[in-house]
């Protein structure tokens, strides 16, 4: 944590200026690591995207060099690191499946994820097993996603972004939990997809929304509007998407709690 330490079991590091203990991560087996500023929907100055990005990748260098450290003085113990990142890496596939194996897109959340988890190389050469979980949209309550569309959608503005056929990868928190759980015991590195089975057009979200919140869904919101707003948070996740598959995640034994998108927004807003 940045702040002042209050119990024994807190400590307290620097991102911004890289710098921790080695020693706090000397008895650790495994670090999840989910820092970096907050990606809202606002305007996005260039500014902002730096601030984006040198969270991330500030924080996963500090962690990842910390665990290296202290690998080379304590070889013979595995060690694991699950670093965050996102669906956003593979850029707008439009209806394209993806899955790990795809490559990169080339915008700047794209980019962005691939400095991320790029700064995770210090822990992967020293020999500490890496995960990359790029995850998808998180559906939980007072997540922003779930705050500003339900607001839209109670006041009755609600309706699909753009032409609604781009995908959006979501995640039951749930879901987002247990694979991380999962994936700290589990024989993976590399990167995994944290979203469900079923990727849901924006047209199918839209609908599912209001009706779980008996409201209409009959308001399209112009694309190039957002586009002309929010750059690239909008053309890469909201007007554009991934039609990501979490093929890794499956494939290592996990079981998804909520596969039903319409059981997570239920969830996510309280009416389950």
């Amino acid at each position: 944590m940045r702040r002042t330490p209050r119990t024994a079991d807190e400590h307290r590091w620097d991102p911004e200026h890289r710098r921790i203990d080695p020693a706090v991560l000397a008895d650790v087996d495994a670090v999840v690591n989910l820092a970096g500023a907050s990606i809202t929907p606002r305007p996005w100055t260039r500014a902002y995207e730096q601030r984006l990005l040198t969270s991330r990748v500030d924080s996963t260098a500090t962690i990842s060099e910390a665990l290296a450290a202290v690998a080379a003085d304590d070889p013979g113990r595995p060690r694991a690191l699950l670093s965050g990142s996102g669906a956003g890496f593979y850029g707008d596939t439009a209806d394209r499946l993806v899955t790990e194996d795809d490559p990169p897109g080339d915008d700047f959340i794209a980019r962005m994820a691939v400095e991320w988890e790029a700064a995770t190389a210090p822990a992967q050469e020293a020999g500490v097993r890496v995960v990359c979980l790029r995850t998808g949209l998180v559906l939980a309550p007072g997540a922003p996603l779930v705050r500003v569309l339900g607001l839209v959608f109670r006041l009755g503005l609600g309706g699909r972004i753009g032409s609604g056929r781009q995908y959006w990868p979501w995640i039951a928190l749930a879901d987002q939990i247990g694979a991380i759980r999962h994936l700290l015991a589990a024989d993976v590195s590399g990167p995994v997809n944290l979203t469900a089975p079923s990727p849901a057009t924006n047209a199918e979200f839209a609908t599912t929304f209001a009706r779980v919140l008996h409201r209409p869904a009959v308001l399209p919101v112009p694309g190039v509007l957002l586009t002309v707003a929010l750059r690239d948070f909008a053309r890469n996740g909201v007007v554009g998407g991934q039609r990501a598959l979490p093929t890794r995640l499956q494939q290592s034994g996990y079981t998804f709690a909520e596969t039903s998108l319409e059981g997570a927004l239920r969830t996510a807003v309280g009416r389950d």
